[in-house]
């Protein structure tokens, strides 16, 4: 069978992104293919074998490097992948895609949100034997936005997330009072999930300063020890590798305070560094939409000049899976020389220190660190 006999839904667009559409528009698309399938089915010569896909992998991923900005971001190209009905390896895969498609078809049509924990429950009750795992539904989810080109959010689908924000920030949602960030105590005020409210948020801050946080439990001391009285900051984390919503949110802010460094603390392991990348550039399993909200992110610290701060025996040898991190990072394209010496280093020394370790110095020494770094400009 020829190549151009299969399906093809959108192939023959150029572009490799994920449109943001109003619901009537994504349910226009869900309709379009699945008349495609109709037609197919209906064909002389019925070609439902494959279905074309953006491929989600390295192989296919390029890199925008800022000339006009100061931000980079890594995107997908158009070489697609093919799921196969007749491949019985993907064959329950393809017929995923088409029931995460209706699904998403219903949700719209209901004028609902839901996030994608609960949506896997909903497909676990309808579909047990094509759903067994959310890992399964994460992944047709990012099918049907490979094949239909939009977003989750335009498919009814809210990030989940973990994301909270503390600091010289006020929140004002549409038709409710102004949020306080600074008086939300220790716990910090949670990122919402629902894009549409974040982008509609009125923001206003004095702060001089953006600080991301690796660790839930880094931005409880922080926050806790109201660092940002000292340092006119907003600090925001992730709980670990970013979420959707919390990248938005940062996003947004950048946009609406441009004037701002977005400074990260993570720890001087490949995970940290990986996570800050995230941050800064994007991903490329989600590299169809996550692009958008890649910012002109700084490390800060830990790094590799921080060693002398921390005892020996804080520093802890490095784990296969850090190896194996740092090994997918140091073949990324967009990696700047800094921080590829970084990872050099953290390999030669076989070695990692967590942000913890700097409490050698007292349980308030993380404001003193963070000072001392911005004063000197020891941000990279």
């Amino acid at each position: 069978m020829e190549e151009d006999a299969s399906m093809k839904f959108f192939s023959d667009q150029n572009t490799s992104y994920a449109d943001i559409l109003p619901p009537r528009e994504a349910r226009a698309r869900i309709e379009v293919s699945v008349l495609n399938l109709l037609r197919a089915l209906n064909s002389p010569d019925p070609a439902i074998s494959h279905l074309s896909l953006i491929n989600r992998k390295r192989s296919n991923s390029c890199v925008n490097q800022g000339i006009l900005t100061d931000v980079s971001y890594i995107f997908l190209s158009t070489s697609f992948t093919k799921s196969s009905l007749t491949n019985a390896k993907t064959a329950k895969a393809f017929v995923r895609v088409w029931k995460v498609m209706e699904m998403c078809f219903q949700i719209l049509l209901q004028e609902k949100r839901v996030t994608q924990r609960e949506l896997f429950y909903k497909l676990l009750c309808d579909s047990p034997d094509l759903f067994s795992s959310q890992v399964e539904v994460n992944r047709s989810v990012q099918d049907v936005v490979a094949l239909l080109r939009c977003s989750r959010f335009s498919l009814g689908i809210i990030a989940s997330t973990r994301g909270l924000v503390a600091g010289r920030l006020s929140l004002q949602e549409p038709g409710k009072e102004p949020v306080d960030c600074s008086a939300c105590g220790s716990s910090g005020f949670p990122i919402s999930g629902d894009l549409n409210l974040l982008d509609t948020t009125i923001m206003t801050s004095d702060a001089r300063y953006i600080i991301l946080v690796e660790k839930h439990a880094i931005f409880h001391r922080l926050v806790e020890d109201r660092v940002f009285n000292h340092i006119p900051c907003v600090f925001i984390t992730a709980k670990g590798y970013p979420d959707i919503a919390t990248r938005f949110f940062l996003h947004r802010m950048s946009i609406t305070f441009p004037h701002l460094p977005i400074l990260a603390l993570v720890d001087w392991n490949p995970a940290g560094l990986a996570i800050l990348c995230t941050f800064k550039f994007g991903s490329i399993g989600m590299g169809l939409e996550a692009y958008r909200y890649a910012c002109n992110v700084k490390w800060i610290g830990l790094r590799g000049d921080d060693l002398n701060l921390i005892p020996e025996e804080s520093l802890v040898p490095l784990k296969a899976k850090d190896s194996q991190i740092a090994k997918s990072l140091l073949s990324s394209k967009i990696l700047q020389e800094n921080y590829r010496e970084e990872l050099s280093l953290m390999i030669e020394t076989g070695k990692r220190a967590e942000i913890e370790a700097l409490y050698c110095h007292g349980y308030n020494y993380l404001g003193k660190y963070i000072a001392t770094k911005i004063v000197q400009g020891k941000y990279i």
